[in-house]
């Protein structure tokens, strides 16, 4: 397996990806939308994708970072949005290989760090985050405004 930065070539496979994952957050397959979507965030440099490939060429898992900002730390952050692997592939390291490499993103940026959420049912994700080193946050109310 390798780990890499995903490019435009890789279009179609980290859509299929992203559908997948729309899908497993309970979002209808819409695997036009996802392609424009995904294309949109790489043409125009709106994200950073890392890939995980199996030996055979195919694109097995992805997360997807997006850059915001701290004013009082006055840094970069990323917004760890998007991790997805495909199930036949779970169990195996690979989320965590994802995260690793996230991480160096954040450091060779110069960034405070990398930040998530995820919902309270992701059993999985839950797990996941800790032993990778991410702390739950207690003393913070997260709002959400959706216009």
């Amino acid at each position: 397996m390798k780990i890499r930065y995903a490019t435009i070539s890789d279009l179609a496979q980290v859509s299929q990806l992203f559908d997948a994952y729309r899908v497993f957050y309970e979002k209808e397959s819409d695997i036009k939308s996802a392609q424009n979507f995904i294309a949109q965030r790489i043409n125009k440099n709106e994200s950073t994708i890392i890939v995980a490939e199996g030996e055979d060429g195919m694109l097995i898992g992805f997360t997807q970072l997006y850059p915001i900002f701290s004013s009082t730390r006055m840094k970069k952050l990323w917004l760890l949005n998007d991790l997805f692997v495909h199930p036949n592939f779970r169990g195996l390291n690979i989320s965590n290989a994802l995260i690793n490499e996230a991480k160096n993103l954040s450091k060779n940026t110069l960034a405070a760090g990398l930040i998530l959420e995820t919902a309270k049912t992701n059993t999985i994700g839950n797990l996941l985050y800790p032993k990778c080193g991410f702390e739950l946050d207690n003393e913070h109310n997260f709002y959400s405004w959706n216009g």
